[in-house]
C-alpha cells in the first residue's frame, strides 16, 4: 500500500470509527510502526486478541498490508531472539522461552531488555 492510499485508508477509518479515541490512536500506531519494522514485530510484541482488534479497526490485515520483516526489525529484542530460535510461530505463542539475567520468560516478555 502506497502512502497516499494508506492514508486515504485511515481516513476513511477514522471517520468510521466508533469507539475510544485511545483504542483508534494505538492501532494507527501499530500500523505506523508495522510499516518500518514488518508484521513480525507486530506480532511478537501484541497477542493475538490485539492483533485481531487493530485489524478489525483499521480494516486490514498486518500480514497482507505490510512486509514480515524490514531493515528495522533487528531493533526489536524480541524480534532477534526469535531469530535465534528459529520458530516464529512458538516465539509469538508464548512457547518458546529464555533465560535473561537469570530468570525464565517467554521471548514475547516486554521486560527483556530493561
Amino acid at each position: 500500500m502506497r502512502d497516499s492510499e494508506l492514508v486515504a485508508h485511515l481516513d476513511k477509518r477514522i471517520e468510521k470509527f466508533k469507539g475510544q479515541a485511545t483504542v483508534l490512536e494505538s492501532a494507527i500506531g501499530a500500523l505506523i510502526l508495522g510499516r518500518r519494522y514488518g508484521w513480525k514485530v507486530l506480532y511478537l510484541v501484541h497477542d493475538k486478541k490485539t492483533i485481531r482488534k487493530y485489524e478489525d479497526i483499521l480494516g486490514l490485515k498486518f500480514r497482507e498490508a505490510l512486509e514480515p520483516e524490514s531493515d528495522l526489525s533487528n531493533k526489536s529484542l524480541a524480534f532477534r531472539l526469535q531469530k535465534k530460535i528459529s520458530n516464529f510461530w512458538k516465539a509469538v505463542s508464548g512457547e518458546m522461552r529464555v533465560v535473561y539475567k537469570g530468570e525464565e520468560r517467554s521471548a514475547r516478555d516486554g521486560s527483556i531488555g530493561k
